[in-house]
């Protein structure tokens, strides 16, 4: 029986044409010298001769990799023979908006460093609003796709569709504000209104509505689970408007 412990030496055919690098092929190359395979590689420079090498051993798609005379095949089933992670694209997941916050969050304080200090309530003002600004870039990207996923829950924009467009540069426009603290009259309302919208309309959809839904918050093509972290969201937005009026009003 084939194991990865067999002789660590591998062919691998893969598609290198001149406008055309299979990244695939790449990461098989690579996956296999990191695990010790002496790789003999093949390229496949032109159409023909990837279609010819298809329809030969019968597959579909390159690159193709073998050990021991048998073909282990794709990029995936690399993996799989290897005993690697293989990623499940239509798997729900919590790292692009986590990835957001941490990002933001260490920007938050290097902003701040930059002024003479490490932490005060200013890393933490800029922390909402640098996430603001990131997560509506990522619903920007593509407005329909956002405004597809989102019109799936938003209790607002069920009713006026217009909202969902909307919706991302309210929240643009308010997270630039916020990071200058400039026109807390303006900004202030609009993350309170969206944020206090989002967060009942994700409450409803899950927690009394029991719905497993994705959540629009990095853009319509996340899979990102609609839940605790989109309320966060939300709040977070209720929390900085009400924060930035407290502040307004103390002066």
């Amino acid at each position: 029986m084939l194991t990865a412990t067999s002789k660590k030496k591998a062919v691998l055919y893969r598609m290198v044409m001149k406008d055309h690098i299979c990244p695939f092929g790449l990461k098989s190359l690579d996956l296999l010298k990191r695990e010790g395979y002496e790789v003999e590689d093949h390229w496949l420079r032109t159409r023909e001769e990837t279609n010819s090498f298809q329809k030969e051993h019968g597959v579909e798609t390159t690159p193709q990799t073998f050990i021991n005379d048998a073909r282990i095949g794709g990029n995936d089933d690399l993996r799989r023979f290897l005993g690697k992670d293989v990623r499940d694209p239509q798997a729900t997941s919590y790292r692009p908006i986590l990835t957001v916050f941490v990002t933001t969050a260490l920007m938050s304080v290097a902003a701040n460093w930059a002024s003479g200090s490490i932490m005060t309530v200013r890393v933490f003002e800029w922390f909402i609003a640098f996430s603001m600004c990131v997560l509506a870039i990522l619903k920007l990207r593509d407005l329909e796709s956002f405004s597809n996923m989102f019109l799936g829950y938003d209790l607002l924009a069920r009713r006026w569709v217009g909202y969902a467009y909307l919706y991302p540069f309210g929240e643009a426009l308010a997270g630039v504000l916020m990071v200058a603290g400039a026109l807390v009259w303006l900004s202030a309302p609009i993350a309170f209104f969206i944020g206090a919208v989002g967060s009942w309309s994700v409450y409803q959809a899950v927690y009394i509505e029991k719905r497993e839904l994705k959540c629009a918050c990095v853009g319509g093509d996340s899979n990102v689970p609609l839940g605790v972290v989109s309320l966060t969201e939300n709040l977070m937005m209720v929390a900085m408007a009400l924060w930035m009026i407290t502040k307004a009003v103390a002066l």
